[in-house]
Order: C-alpha cells, then structure tokens, then sequence
C-alpha cells in the first residue's frame, strides 16, 4: 500500500483533514476509534517514552520502532511522524526517512529548527538558516518515493515566516506548516504566501495558536490540522484524578458500574483488536 499517496488524497479532500496526536500504543488503540489519522507527536512520544520534554531527547531508532509497532496495528489509518530536524544530521535525516517510508509511515514532518530545539509553541526557539534549511529538506525529498513530507518553518519574526514560507512553498514538499501561528490574521496571509500548496496547521493545548473547529480551518484554507497532545493531557488530568480519588478512598478501588468506566474487560476487547493475526483488516471510522 502506498500511504503516502493515501494520505495525498486525504489532503486534498475539500475539508480540513484532523490527524490526531498519539503517544503510545494504548492511546493510538482509542484514537483509531474515532479519526483514520493518527500524528505521532515528538511532545507526546518524549514525554511517554522518556518521561523528558520535547527538547531533543528522542532518538531517531526508538521513534522507528514505534512507527513499526503502529502501522502493524492500524494498517489502514494515517501516520504523520514528527522527526524534529532530522536527528540533526543530513544524513541521518535521509536515513530515518527511507526507514520510515520501508516500515509503513504516511508522512513526516521536518523543521528547520537548530539545537537546542523547542516545542514549536514555546520561546526561544533558534532556527537554522535557510539555506542549510533547504539543503537538508530537498535531500529528504530526493531520498522519498511515495512518502509526503511536511515542510516546516518555527520562524518567529514577521518578515522571516513570510520569506520562509514562500521558500518552502517553492520546493517539492507536499505541505507547508508554520509552526506557533499566533492570529486567524497570520493563517490567512500564510495560506496567501504558500499560493496552492497545501497548508498545515498545529493545536496544541496552551499553546500560541488559537483554538479553531475543522469548520473555520475549512474556510481558511487550511488542508490538514495536527492535535499534538489531547490524548496525552486527558491521560495526564484522568491519571491525577484517580490516583487523587484512590488515596482519598484508602486504597478502595472505584465502582465501575457507571458510564464511561474502564475496567479489564473493555482494556481487554480494545487491546486485542490490535492482534494483527485475529484481525480482519478494518477501514477506520470516518470523521
């Protein structure tokens, strides 16, 4: 199958495209649920895997391991990889890249960022440039078959996200993200700079961006929207609340008779649906 070209037709679909953002298999097994897109978030993955911030901890084997481990249970979803700035090196950019594409990704995404790097919605953030930016970007894409690349800008100052939006806009990458947009004003003139090529918009809660419904990102053009982490901060307030409710009930473990409770029946039927020899190949639910 080739997922990159499915995810292509994805994007070009009439309405925004969610892709929804995963940290670990458990959370990847409730996603693919609700949405056919999953985006594999380096906010998500360091935070679960490491138990460290998204300031360049991950590395480039372990993120490959868990793409593996994905596309073996959702075959039929979308996975959009955060690969950071490459793991620093040209090189080793291409490579990721090439085993990403073997082992079954739809797509990457790849900033132009400089260690040490930042969450792309946080300060300080130093970003390389532009030129070395483009050597690195437009080897990836030469290393790529099928696989769609997001090209990615965390710009900060006005003037310098116009430029390098058009710069990227220019190149063979299939969509353009600006990443910590701060305004609707700001996506409008980008989604004017980069012309037709598809757009690429981030959520993230907390973050600089305002928080748009797929209605209002359809009428502005944008393609795709990334949800970094709403799987991850709803894990993080249920775990806290219900640890704070364990210790308020001396250890006595809840009823879970009422709606919405989880207990190792529904854990179980949810997690052997991933069994990839008892499953039938299932098309996602749409969204």
């Amino acid at each position: 199958m080739q997922y990159g070209s499915v995810l292509r037709e994805a994007v070009r679909s009439p309405r925004t495209t969610p892709l929804i953002g995963i940290y670990d298999m458990y959370s990847a097994s409730i996603a693919a649920q609700h949405y056919d897109g999953m985006f594999v978030s380096g906010f998500g993955f360091a935070a679960s895997h490491y138990g460290l911030p998204d300031i360049g901890f991950i590395a480039w084997p372990d993120m490959v391991q868990f793409v593996e481990r994905l596309r073996l249970a959702f075959p039929a979803h979308h996975l959009l990889v955060d690969i950071d700035d490459g793991y620093v090196d040209h090189e080793v950019a291409c490579h990721v890249v090439q085993r990403l594409e073997r082992c079954g990704a739809s797509g990457v995404i790849l900033e132009d960022q400089r260690r040490p790097r930042r969450c792309g919605h946080a300060e300080g953030k130093l970003i390389l440039p532009l030129e070395e930016y483009l050597d690195k970007l437009n080897l990836v894409l030469s290393s790529r078959k099928d696989l769609v690349v997001v090209a990615r800008t965390d710009a900060t100052e006005e003037s310098e996200i116009v430029r390098r939006a058009a710069a990227l806009a220019e190149t063979d990458a299939d969509v353009v993200l600006v990443d910590g947009v701060r305004s609707v004003e700001w996506i409008a003139k980008i989604r004017s700079v980069v012309g037709g090529k598809p757009l690429l918009f981030n959520q993230i809660a907390g973050g600089k961006s305002p928080r748009l419904s797929l209605t209002e990102l359809t009428e502005l053009g944008v393609d795709v929207a990334i949800y970094s982490t709403p799987c991850l901060f709803a894990a993080h307030g249920a775990i806290e609340g219900a640890l704070v409710d364990l210790k308020a009930a001396d250890g006595r473990l809840p009823d879970t008779g009422h709606t919405g409770s989880v207990e190792l029946a529904a854990a179980t039927e949810l997690l052997e649906r991933n069994i990839s020899r008892r499953r039938a190949h299932r098309e996602p639910t749409p969204v």
